[in-house]
């Protein structure tokens, strides 16, 4: 049976980073799914439950029924891998985890590391919600994760407007998660000590260079690093 593709963005940007790989693995023949995941922060927190209703909605919605599935993640994504997996249960024979934060084996993981909470807290309005993730940075580092103009717009617009306490959230991370075939894809910095760990636990590491959004800069080779990374050896 054919394997899906669900490429799952991170919650603080929008699904439109992972568009140009989506199309490159269709137009290979690959089925892809891609949730939305802008609206998990509406109602309050826990908001890991609504990342994983959403993710599930979406392969309920647009995969092949009982096809397998590789789940594909990006940055801050990354925590929530292991109750996405959980809820959709047996289907899962691969993760990767692409630029992305890597859980513990389990217990509870928090999404921010506490020594970034007073940037965050810096950040934050009266209301306690934050400005677009794009806005947190300096127009030139913005440019130049996001060269092509139109698609720096189209990322910027549909990025949602967070809660600080999203980023204080702990997320459940269910034992035995890792016992499918998990891997590595490696952009560059800050991302080192998760290359670093991917390999201390024997998993697959794939280095790209580039910035963290390197998906929409060079889809192909992160489509193709993908598909190596997801096979059996």
């Amino acid at each position: 049976m054919e394997t899906t593709f669900v490429l799952v963005h991170s919650p603080s940007v929008g699904p439109s980073t992972w568009a140009p790989v989506a199309e490159s693995l269709e137009r290979r023949g690959h089925a892809v799914v891609v949730p939305d995941l802008t609206g998990i922060s509406a109602g309050g927190p826990p908001y890991w439950p609504r990342v994983v209703a959403a993710v599930r909605d979406a392969v309920v919605r647009d995969a092949g029924p009982g096809s397998p599935l590789v789940l594909v993640v990006h940055s801050n994504a990354g925590f929530f891998l292991p109750a996405i997996k959980e809820g959709l249960g047996e289907r899962v024979v691969a993760c990767v985890f692409a630029d992305a934060h890597i859980p513990p084996p389990a217990g509870l993981v928090r999404i921010a590391e506490e020594e970034f909470l007073p940037f965050l807290r810096g950040l934050a309005g009266p209301d306690g919600v934050l400005p677009r993730w794009t806005d947190w940075w300096d127009e030139e580092d913005v440019v130049a994760m996001l060269p092509d103009p139109a698609v720096r717009v189209r990322v910027t617009a549909e990025q949602p407007r967070l809660p600080l306490d999203y980023y204080t959230q702990s997320v459940p991370v269910p034992a035995g998660w890792d016992a499918v075939r998990c891997s590595c894809l490696w952009f560059g910095p800050p991302y080192d000590g998760v290359a670093e760990e991917a390999g201390r636990r024997g998993w697959p590491v794939t280095r790209l260079p580039g910035l963290h959004l390197h998906q929409l800069v060079e889809p192909e080779a992160v489509t193709d690093a993908l598909l190596k990374l997801s096979r059996k050896s």
